[in-house]
């Protein structure tokens, strides 16, 4: 079983083989322009942008939105992660949160898989952390520099690719893992 992962993230199509590849599940990517609407929710953006990438490449895709959610920020940014990291960054976040006790956070992944048939299941993944007291560290990027998930000490920006993304919550990749077999045994 093979699918097209609509990213040009490296970083994504790396996380989604070493997830779906042990269970036979093939990925290939493609780097697509497409729309991305503005939403409050990453569900509603991941399942968008796949099913217009389907109805573009005209095959069964993958998609993934993901947001970074700050409970003392209202949520804040969101699913406007992308654009806060272009604008107020690591250092903005951390203007915010000086003096702020509750410091919980959250990075929540949707994957949509848009079928060529048109149905469309989004599968969701949240790994629950804090936010530093500053930054530190010198692998990833963007908020890897001020989160620290709850497993451990220390930012996610301490620790390379193999551990680093190993700390991220798979639950999405699995539920779409199992979707996907059970749609092959049909």
């Amino acid at each position: 079983m093979k699918i097209t992962y609509v990213t040009g993230n490296w970083a994504k199509v790396q996380s989604a083989k070493e997830k779906l590849e042990p269970y036979g599940i093939e990925i290939d990517n493609i780097k697509l322009d497409i729309r991305e609407i503005q939403a409050d929710d990453v569900e509603s953006i991941a399942k968008f942008s796949a099913e217009e990438a389907r109805d573009l490449l005209h095959t069964n895709v993958l998609k993934n939105d993901t947001g970074f959610f700050v409970e003392a920020l209202g949520g804040f940014p969101g699913p406007y992660a992308h654009y806060a990291d272009d604008t107020i960054a690591e250092d903005g976040i951390l203007k915010l949160m000086e003096g702020v006790e509750n410091r919980r956070a959250y990075f929540k992944e949707a994957f949509a898989y848009a079928k060529v048939d048109g149905e469309t299941k989004v599968f969701v993944s949240v790994t629950p952390g804090t936010i530093a007291l500053e930054k530190s560290g010198t692998y990833g990027w963007s908020w890897d520099f001020i989160f620290i998930p709850d497993s451990q000490n220390k930012t996610l920006a301490n620790f390379d690719d193999s551990i680093r993304f190993s700390l991220w919550n798979t639950d999405g990749y699995n539920e779409l893992a199992k979707y996907l077999i059970d749609e092959a045994k049909k």
